[in-house]
């Protein structure tokens, strides 16, 4: 007797070895799959429950040779708690205007993208991106994202976040901002703003890539509770 074999619907593919960026002696490998399709919404929603993240036209996830480091992490937007100092931080940044647009890249996020990868990250791959490398970081997505601006009082831009929406939950792809020294610790409170704007739309989670416990560029993510990580139990606090 014959038989049919059914295609798969989705393939998946794995990345060459590379250094980890976060662990020393370490190396990284992803395993990566296209979200281009009429489907691909719903193939984000569901991925980013599987611990998934997406970069352009891809969605993605670590899987290191001999390390299981980084931790898909998101915050449970109705039960977040409020601390004194998350309210310190809103207060700080009271004056600034928030711009939430479409994903369009400008020269002007480009000049304060390449300022904060200079004085935070020199010597990084990001550092060296030309402003059509930007653009398409911005602009290449198959799925809802937006583009979500701080402008203070004279209408200078100082903090960007670019931000993906599903059906559930909002997603902080990448954020840049002006990395003088200054009271408004600009990466949290693009957080807080994320976690205020999905209450406002009732949805349920932000989802915040990935947490490694011994590496500094991730601690901050432990003051967002309560916060979530995947195991192989599913997702739990």
């Amino acid at each position: 007797m014959n038989q049919t074999l059914q295609k798969p619907d989705r393939f998946f593919f794995g990345t060459r070895k590379l250094p980890c960026p976060y662990l020393d002696n370490r190396i990284e490998r992803k395993v990566v799959t296209d979200l281009s399709g009429p489907n691909s919404a719903d193939l984000y929603v569901r991925l980013s429950r599987a611990g998934f993240r997406r970069s352009h036209g891809l969605a993605y996830r670590p899987a290191c040779p001999s390390c299981s480091s980084c931790i898909p992490v998101r915050i449970n937007v109705p039960c977040f708690v409020d601390t004194a100092s998350f309210r310190r931080i809103r207060r700080a940044n009271s004056d600034l205007v928030t711009v939430n647009m479409s994903a369009i890249a400008t020269n002007e996020q480009y000049r304060l993208f390449s300022r904060y990868q200079h004085l935070r990250h020199n010597g990084g791959d990001m550092s060296a991106m030309s402003y059509d490398d930007f653009r398409v970081l911005i602009e290449d997505t198959p799925v809802e994202t937006r583009l979500i601006e701080f402008r203070d009082a004279e209408g200078k831009l100082v903090a960007a976040m670019l931000a993906d929406q599903m059906e559930d939950s909002l997603s902080a792809v990448y954020s840049f901002f002006n990395p003088e020294p200054s009271d408004r610790s600009s990466g949290t409170h693009m957080i807080l703003w994320l976690v205020e704007h999905a209450r406002e739309l009732g949805l349920a989670y932000v989802y915040l890539g990935y947490w490694i416990e011994n590496s500094p560029k991730m601690s901050y993510k432990e003051r967002f509770r309560p916060l979530e990580r995947l195991g192989p139990d599913g997702w739990a606090a």
